[in-house]
């Protein structure tokens, strides 16, 4: 028989082993640096980061008071920050949390065992305030990338562009009509709506080209209603991207309403401030048929940006009637040539802002044999012209070759930037409200992606980055 121990056999206390002592020690040997591993993500990070947020004290001394009680350090603040969007912790409650007990969180921010984390009441404060009024999430931004400049992976060659929906802090069931919310009333006197009825008053004249919303949410109303995303009626931001192809670095970040006109506006917005401050003008840009206007590629072609862009064409018919490629296009006389070689003339009208009318004359097409295959239901045949249609030519010329192939299959790169953004981020739908706070976290979003990039995609150990050089 086999004696037993404790419920446990002889044999099996042979082999088990047992911790020794319930008894805690008085004094430990502790290093918290020994206790990160080398490799860890924080470590590489926290290479680029240091030197990143070198000057933010000097950046931010003007929005703190020279009289009370000292602050919290602002660079502890947005290592937090950092942390809770690089592993999806964007509620600071439970960011504060984590740092409390996670080693290598603690390590990042610099505490010791014993330091105290800062109440989560500190972020809001900050966030709405100084953070804000300063613009320091796009300074750092900026450093960020260039940091990636000088690290080697921007090339600044091909750039791709897109946009993605994210869900606004407000519910899609309370949406009403702008006119039917009284804005006076105090419960309304919110933040984002403060922020939104001052956009109102700055707008100097309304744009024909942007039709006015339809519904709004009284909690958020700069966000719009949409069904873009995963077609679902929602209120939502456009999260706008403009990479470097190379290396899918973001080099620039905008937020605006969920619109596509919205969109594709922000992406010269993008353009413009990438040369100016970072001295960045790509060669070709990559994107959707969504910025395949005729406006937008007139405008990229005046930049000298070639446009590897497919182009918005409702001209081809499927009727088996002349679609508007068979009317071959005048330059020197600046007319249209019908299949039988009769003269369509424009008046000079323009229509909706973008478009001129060529008409035949109705006693041509009255007589012509070829009336039935042209237009069978109208008098005469007409044909559109986009404003800036050799911008559209030039598109058209450029979606035969294997560099647009090229750049198509590149462009991929920055529907994975907010793949991973809203999969390995956790970042799907907005905290903060407004226009300032969507800024703010898109921000956020894009100065930890870049930060990742560096510490996997940097040439040789993190140790030898010197920021010196990328500024």
């Amino acid at each position: 028989m086999i004696p037993v121990i404790l419920g446990v056999t002889a044999s099996e206390a042979a082999m088990m082993g047992r911790q020794s002592s319930d008894q805690a020690s008085l004094f430990y040997e502790f290093r918290l640096d020994d206790r990160i591993p080398k490799d860890h993500l924080l470590r590489r990070i926290n290479v680029f980061v240091t030197p990143v947020l070198g000057d933010l004290r000097e950046r931010l001394q003007l929005y703190y008071s020279e009289i009370g009680r000292p602050s919290v350090d602002p660079e502890l603040m947005l290592r937090m920050l950092i942390i809770g969007y690089c592993y999806g912790l964007r509620s600071e409650r439970k960011l504060t949390q984590e740092v409390e007990l996670h080693l290598a969180y603690r390590w990042f921010c610099r505490f010791d065992l014993d330091d105290k984390v800062p109440h989560h009441s500190t972020f809001s404060e900050n966030r709405l305030h100084r953070f804000r009024e300063s613009d320091v999430f796009r300074h750092i931004f900026e450093r960020v990338v260039a940091a990636c400049m000088a690290a080697g992976l921007v090339k600044g060659e091909g750039f791709a562009v897109d946009a993605s929906v994210m869900e606004a802090n407000a519910s899609r069931y309370h949406g009403k009509a702008p006119d039917e919310i009284e804005w006076a009333e105090p419960e309304r006197r919110t933040r984002a709506v403060k922020e939104y009825l001052a956009g109102l008053e700055a707008a100097n004249a309304p744009n024909p080209d942007r039709k006015p919303p339809k519904v709004i949410s009284p909690s958020d109303p700069c966000s719009a209603w949409t069904a873009k995303a995963n077609k679902r009626v929602q209120f939502g931001y456009g999260l706008n991207y403009l990479i470097d192809i190379e290396n899918a670095v973001i080099v620039d970040v905008e937020a605006t309403p969920a619109r596509t006109y919205d969109e594709v506006e922000s992406t010269k917005t993008m353009l413009d401030r990438t040369e100016c401050r970072l001295n960045l003008k790509p060669k070709r840009l990559a994107a959707d048929t969504a910025y395949g206007t005729g406006r937008f590629l007139g405008w990229l072609v005046g930049r000298g940006i070639a446009p590897h862009i497919p182009v918005r064409d409702a001209g081809e018919r499927d009727d088996g009637t002349f679609s508007r490629s068979d009317f071959r296009w005048d330059r020197r006389r600046g007319v249209y040539i019908c299949p039988n070689n009769k003269v369509l003339h424009s008046t000079g009208t323009v229509y909706d802002g973008t478009l001129l009318r060529y008409r035949a004359s109705k006693f041509d097409c009255d007589v012509c044999p070829l009336k039935r295959k042209c237009c069978p239901n109208t008098s005469a045949r007409h044909v559109p012209r986009d404003l800036h249609e050799d911008a559209r030519d030039v598109a058209r010329r450029l979606m035969g070759t294997k560099r647009f192939l090229k750049s198509r299959d590149e462009r991929k790169r920055v529907e994975m930037r907010f793949a991973h953004l809203k999969i390995h981020h956790g970042f799907e739908r907005m905290r903060l409200r407004g226009l300032s706070g969507a800024r703010d976290e898109f921000h956020l979003a894009a100065i930890v992606q870049n930060l990742k990039t560096l510490a996997l995609r940097s040439i040789g150990p993190p140790a030898t980055f010197s920021f010196a050089s990328a500024v």
